[in-house]
Order: C-alpha cells, then sequence, then structure tokens
C-alpha cells in the first residue's frame, strides 16, 4: 500500500460548523483537498467521487456521512478537510482520560435525572434558534446583538400569540367546567339511546354475550384508569420545585449556549483527541440532523393541525351543529398539543371532539369523525413526507415501541422525545457500522466543515 493509500480519508460530513482533523501529512493545494492522487475542488457543492463513472442516489439517513467511491455527495456535506480511514487506535492515556471524564459525566446526569427535562428542552430551543442566529451573524451582526434580536422576535410572536389565544381559551375553559354537568347528561342520554338501538338489533346470542361482557368490564374499570400510570410527568414533588425552577432559568441558560456557542465549539474540539475528531463531530452531524429537523418539523406540524382543527370546528358549527363552535378553540389547542405525541396523538385528541359531538346527535358524531381522519390523512400523507422527509420516518411498530419505553423511561418528555431518539439512534448505528467496516485501502473522500481551531487541533496532533 503506497502512501497516498495510506493517506486516504474517510468523509465525515456533519453539518456543525467543525467536523475532523485534516491530516497534516496531507497538503491540500489551494482551493482544493488532495487525497487519493485526486485533487477535490470546493466550488462542486454535489457529486464528489473519487472514482469516474455514474453517480448513485445516497443511501439511507446516516449514510451521508459516510461517502463511498462513486457516491454523490450529500447537499449537507460542507468544505473542508479529510480523514485518515484507520482503525481504531490503541488506547492511550488521554483517551482514557476521556472515556473517564464521559463516565462520570454520565453518572453525575443519571443522579440528577429529574431535573434535566427543562435542560432538554433548551437543547431544542437552541437547535430552533440557532439557525436565525447564524444568518444574522452572516450579514454583520455582532453574535450577542445577533442573539438578542431573535430573543425580541421570539418575545414578540409568543406575546402576540397568547394575546389573540388566551381569553378565547380562558372564556371557553370556564364554559366548559360550568356546562360540563349539562355535557354528562346529554352524553347519558345519548347512551341510552344507542343501548335501546342495540338493544333492538338481531345479534347471535354468543356475539350479544361477548359484547355485554366487554361493556360491563369497561364500565367497572372506567373509573380506575389513572393516566399517570402511562405518562408521569413529575416523580415527586421535590422533582415539580426543581423542573420549575430549572424552567424559569432556561431563558438565560440558552442565551449564554447561543451567544458563546461558536468558542465552546472549539474548546471542546481542542479537547478530543486528534483520532476522534471526525468521527465525534460526525456523530453530533447525525443527532444535530435528526433533532434540528423534528423540533422544526414538530413545531410547523403542532401550528398546522391546531389550525386545520379550529378552521374545521368553525366549518361543522356553520354546517352540522352549533355545539362544535362552543370549545373549537379549547379543542384546536388541545390537538396541536396533542401532536407532540406519535401515533396516538391524533387519536388522544379526537376523543373529546368525538364526546363532545356526542352530546349533540348521531350526525355530529359522524362529522366529528370525519373531520378528525381528514386531518390525520392531510398529516400522514402530505405534511410529514414534506416537512420531516425521511430524517426521522419509522415504521409505526417502531414508533409505538419506542413511544411505551420512552414513557415509562422518562415520563411525558420521553415520550415525546422517543421518535427523534430512536430515529438518531438508527442512523448513527448506520454510520458505525459502515465506520468499522471501511476498508482503508478503499477509504473515499469528500468535503467537510472545518474552522480555525482545526488547525490548532493539527497542531496538536503533530
Amino acid at each position: 500500500m503506497g502512501p497516498r493509500e495510506r493517506n486516504a480519508r474517510l468523509v465525515v460530513c456533519p453539518t456543525m460548523e467543525r467536523v475532523g482533523q485534516p491530516n497534516p501529512r496531507v497538503a491540500p493545494s489551494a482551493g482544493s483537498v488532495q487525497a487519493s492522487g485526486r485533487a477535490v475542488t470546493p466550488e462542486k457543492s454535489r457529486g464528489i467521487s473519487v472514482d469516474s463513472g455514474a453517480s448513485e442516489p445516497p443511501g439511507p439517513p446516516g449514510d451521508e456521512y459516510l461517502q463511498t467511491p462513486g457516491e454523490p455527495e450529500p447537499a449537507s456535506i460542507a468544505e473542508g478537510a479529510v480523514y485518515d480511514a484507520r482503525r481504531l487506535q490503541s488506547p492511550t492515556p488521554r483517551v482514557g482520560l476521556v472515556l473517564a471524564a464521559a463516565a462520570v459525566i454520565g453518572f453525575v446526569l443519571y443522579l440528577g435525572r429529574d431535573a434535566l427535562s427543562p435542560f432538554i428542552v433548551g437543547l431544542l430551543l437552541v437547535y430552533l434558534l440557532d439557525p436565525p442566529v447564524e444568518w444574522l451573524g452572516r450579514i454583520g451582526f455582532p453574535r450577542t446583538i445577533a442573539v438578542l434580536a431573535v430573543y425580541g422576535i421570539v418575545l414578540l410572536v409568543v406575546v402576540e400569540a397568547v394575546n389573540l389565544t388566551l381569553p378565547p381559551l380562558v372564556d371557553q375553559a370556564s364554559r366548559f367546567v360550568k356546562d360540563l354537568p349539562s355535557l354528562v347528561h346529554a352524553l347519558d342520554l345519548q347512551l341510552r339511546s344507542l343501548t335501546e338501538v342495540y338493544r333492538g338489533l338481531d345479534l347471535p346470542p354468543a356475539l350479544r354475550t361477548a359484547i355485554d361482557r366487554a361493556l360491563a368490564d369497561a364500565s367497572k374499570n372506567a373509573g380506575q384508569f389513572d393516566p399517570g400510570v402511562l405518562v408521569p410527568v413529575f416523580g415527586s414533588v421535590f422533582g415539580l420545585i426543581l423542573s420549575i425552577f430549572g424552567y424559569l432559568i432556561i431563558p438565560v441558560w440558552v442565551f449564554y449556549l447561543l451567544k458563546d456557542r461558536p468558542s465552546l465549539t472549539a474548546a471542546f474540539d481542542r479537547s478530543l483527541p486528534a483520532e476522534w475528531r471526525s468521527d465525534v463531530w460526525a456523530i453530533f452531524g447525525i443527532v444535530r440532523d435528526v433533532f434540528g429537523q423534528w423540533v422544526r418539523g414538530q413545531l410547523i406540524l403542532s401550528v398546522t393541525v391546531g389550525v386545520a382543527t379550529y378552521v374545521g370546528l368553525l366549518l361543522l358549527n356553520s354546517l352540522v351543529d352549533p355545539v362544535f363552535g362552543r370549545f373549537a378553540v379549547l379543542l384546536a389547542i388541545l390537538a396541536g398539543l396533542l401532536e407532540l405525541l406519535p401515533i396516538i396523538g391524533p387519536i388522544l385528541a379526537a376523543v373529546p371532539l368525538v364526546l363532545l359531538a356526542a352530546t349533540a346527535s348521531g350526525e355530529a358524531v359522524i362529522s366529528a369523525i370525519v373531520l378528525a381522519f381528514v386531518i390525520q390523512q392531510l398529516e400522514n400523507y402530505l405534511l410529514v413526507p414534506k416537512i420531516q422527509g425521511d430524517a426521522v420516518r419509522l415504521h409505526p411498530s417502531a414508533v409505538m415501541f419506542a413511544l411505551i419505553m420512552g414513557a415509562a423511561i422518562a415520563g411525558l418528555l420521553g415520550a415525546i422525545l422517543s421518535l427523534p431518539v430512536t430515529a438518531a439512534a438508527r442512523d448513527l448505528y448506520r454510520y458505525l457500522f459502515r465506520r468499522l467496516s471501511i476498508v482503508p485501502e478503499r477509504a473515499p473522500v469528500a468535503r467537510a466543515a472545518a474552522e480555525s481551531s482545526a488547525a490548532e487541533g493539527a497542531a496538536i496532533d503533530a
């Protein structure tokens, strides 16, 4: 194996500003990166390959961080340096120190897991707010001013949203509490009429017996259901106090993370062993891609589903029954919030809608079911593929399993984050599997982003 093959480098392409450490043995020419005897120019924004031939479409999520010969480079790969495709290095004292520090940090986080929820929400806010901060920085704003400007815009949007929705929400919530006895009575009358219809049906004795037994069991156990068993929000009063305090300091914490993110990123990069840098930044890039797409997608989905529910209820209020307009804002906000729970969220949002319609008439019940079905199909076949794409797409069986496991491990927040965590784990497995399967002689080349601290890392490596 010649020197060029030894210096061939594995493509690692996270979306963060700095992804890897260039090999100091490779001397890139101006405006290009030299590897395996070929020059790769940064002007090519797509489709870098080390061998000639037709390009093939990129693989599943996670594969864009590993380029193979003949594959086009995904659009998310930034420009920069290449990475040596050597196998895992022998342990060194520095590597042992990093592993020990990671173990200690993980143990401390486990001990304080009850107080982590606000900071997880804060990290999601950082993912959401960092792109506009970066854009303002690129057009000339100092980073602190950019963060303050984004904070101001977000504050204005939140205040306007509260002013728009809070008065009708409070009015409808108080009206719901006041009308609850009459609603329950009307629902009971509808159920009695349905029971009479059921009694008049000519059903086989065995089927009637099975239905009667199921209805009796449901009636017996209806009052024993505890939603806290499925999605406990807080484990204790102390955890509640910690969470409230944590949420109060989150705006300040997020501000400092946004303001100092470049320096924090550079410091973390310098603390990594040189042979680990590209892989660590690739892992960060995979997680950032999945969570960033999920946060933006869920925000758009929640708002869209809430607005669609509100518009649909107003239409049903005019065309079917006035009962749909009595709590339209309350039901729309509930539908938007429950959209955060995959699969079961829309089902839970449809339950109060159907129960409310059942207090009016059978026609209203059918209309409510049709509205919930149409919104669900709109979400599944139009919104989700366009907004989230393949980054967080999972099979429904995997989603349901992840949802239950997330709720059991971390309560409501675990259920909400179960989808992006599972998707990120899937993509990380794909990346690591291919990373450990790379043959050094065939290691591919592509572009990766690098900042000034990468040069400092090269000096450390040298």
